[in-house]
């Protein structure tokens, strides 16, 4: 029998069993490696392209779909790439697409010290109750769990001081880019297109689950090789925030009701359990707290969005935006708060655009264009690979300055940034589509209220893509608000910073759970009855 190895990751090198029937994409699933699977493994993005450096007989011959793309010499789309004999070896190795730049850090404010973990001489006490000796030292994680992104703060839950802060792609993206692509993951053959049997749905989870609780206990065995001691011991609490998909895959509940109607999360509230009940590699005595959902798909990452930027407490009126793949809002102040989530799509965040890109290195960041020449800059100053959200939002911007594109978003031919990369009217379609679901969710959010644009006083903006955008060209799409631009507040990663107020006071936790329960989760297209005509409207400029 024949073993596969995937020599860029360490656990790859020595090789996994080879077990006819099974595809590339598969393999690396069940080992937990990393590969950008945009579509879910269907072979319609062919993002999951590998390269087969030995033992390409034991695989099928291409399929319609891979000869769909323009696939080099030994390339093959890992989703569709089967082992039918394990007569010998199998060496590949996957593209690579590159580095995340992830935003590690919030606003960090000064909040009152009062954890749920403490000391009292050599007794580390949870909540009261007494659950160890003190071995010298009381940590805690605050975990942000995104769609392509897993964030971490190690904190001194004495000191409250962050030791460490661990950024990394959520391992998940290898099941698709999109939590409706996990969800249907776990509910659907993507052979037969019919629905799991319950058993198969469980074993699916568990599979999701595994991966993003290992990407968090692989960054801990990170940090404690540079410390030179196992951390683990010393982690007593654990405070995870996340969208609602991501929060309750975490936990292991079932994520079915989010991919169908009314699209609403089991258990939206507040969850604490064991971390033997979920795997984490940190001091089982301690407890792991999920934040509450505020609902639908209006998770624990926007809750933690309020708690950081205090929109709660303000008489002001302030609008928060958080820019993604499902994008979220949410409207008021500390008399009301309304919260939406709208459908708009990944084209920002480079998926469904030929020349689009994640926020990785190489991708271009910047764009000007100067005397009929383009001129950018990529992340980590790297060839160019495509053009990641910030990027795209300047080059429609610029296109509809200087006359590229029309008002009604129409381009007359192709436009190219080099002689690789280019702009299709396709794209500019992806792009206008989902600029037009946040105009459309801001718009009905302040007539719903009832606000005008002129009455807010603070638009947040949270998250990578928040921070990275120039918000002028940001307006002048139409993607935020025109508003003065002084009153855009970038707040970073405000659902990590939420996170760490929740994990170092007690009262933050409370605070949090009392806003989950008052605000208003609403469901723009059932409020409006002419939601589609304007969507359709805001995607002109």
């Amino acid at each position: 029998m024949g073993h596969i190895f995937f020599p860029q990751f360490k656990k790859g090198k020595s090789g996994f069993s080879v077990h006819p029937g099974l595809s590339i994409l598969d393999y690396i699933r069940d080992n937990g490696l990393e590969i950008h699977a945009e579509c879910g493994g269907h072979g319609v993005c062919g993002k999951c392209v590998v390269r087969v450096e030995k033992g390409e007989d034991n695989l099928n011959e291409l399929t319609a779909a891979e000869k769909k793309f323009a696939l080099n010499d030994k390339e093959r789309l890992a989703c569709q790439a089967r082992v039918i004999k394990d007569d010998s070896d199998i060496v590949v190795f996957i593209k690579e697409f590159g580095t995340y730049e992830i935003l590690k850090y919030g606003l960090e404010r000064k909040i009152p010290m009062a954890p749920a973990v403490t000391r009292s001489g050599q007794q580390v006490f949870y909540q009261g109750k007494k659950v160890d000796d003190y071995f010298g030292k009381i940590y805690g994680l605050a975990v942000d769990i995104g769609t392509t992104t897993l964030v971490f703060d190690l904190v001194d839950l004495e000191t409250g001081n962050i030791l460490a802060t661990m950024a990394r792609t959520n391992p998940q993206i290898s099941y698709g880019n999109d939590v409706i692509s996990r969800i249907e993951y776990t509910l659907i053959d993507r052979e037969t297109h019919r629905y799991l049997p319950l058993e198969k749905r469980e074993h699916r989870l568990k599979q999701l689950q595994k991966v993003v609780v290992e990407g968090i206990n692989s960054g801990l065995r990170e940090l404690s090789a540079e410390a030179g001691q196992p951390l683990e011991r010393y982690i007593y609490d654990t405070v995870v925030v996340g969208n609602s998909t991501m929060r309750n895959i975490f936990l292991g509940l079932d994520v079915s009701s989010l991919g169908t109607k009314p699209f609403e999360p089991v258990h939206p509230e507040a969850i604490t359990v064991a971390p033997a009940e979920v795997g984490l590699a940190v001091n089982p005595k301690g407890a792991i707290y999920g934040a509450a959902l505020i609902g639908g798909h209006v998770g624990a990452d926007i809750l933690a969005d309020i708690l950081a930027s205090e929109m709660y407490r303000s008489e002001e009126l302030s609008l928060m935006i958080d820019i993604g793949t499902n994008g979220e809002l949410v409207l008021g102040n500390r008399d009301r708060l309304v919260a939406a989530s709208c459908a708009a799509g990944g084209a920002f965040e480079g998926n469904s655009v030929s020349c689009g890109t994640g926020a990785i290195e190489g991708a271009i960041k910047e764009i000007r264009l100067l005397n009929g020449k383009v001129v950018y800059s990529t992340i980590g100053s790297k060839y160019p690979v495509g053009v990641c959200g910030s990027g795209l939002i300047d080059l429609l911007a610029e296109m509809l300055k200087h006359g590229l594109m029309n008002r009604q978003a129409r381009i007359e031919n192709d436009f190219y940034l080099n002689g690789e990369l280019k702009i299709t009217q396709q794209d500019i379609f992806q792009l206008v589509t989902s600029k037009s679901a946040m105009k459309t969710g801001v718009e009905i959010l302040l007539h719903y209220y009832p606000a005008a644009v002129e009455d807010l006083k603070h638009v947040y903006l949270s998250g990578g893509f928040g921070n990275f955008i120039n918000t002028a060209n940001a307006m002048a799409i139409g993607l935020i608000p025109q508003v003065p631009e002084q009153l855009v507040v970038k707040i970073g990663n405000g659902a990590l910073e939420g996170a760490r107020e929740m994990l170092l006071c007690q009262e933050c936790r409370q605070t949090a759970e009392e806003i989950a329960a008052r605000v208003e989760h609403v469901r723009t297209n059932e409020l409006e009855a002419d939601f589609d005509y304007l969507m359709a409207k805001n995607m002109y400029f």
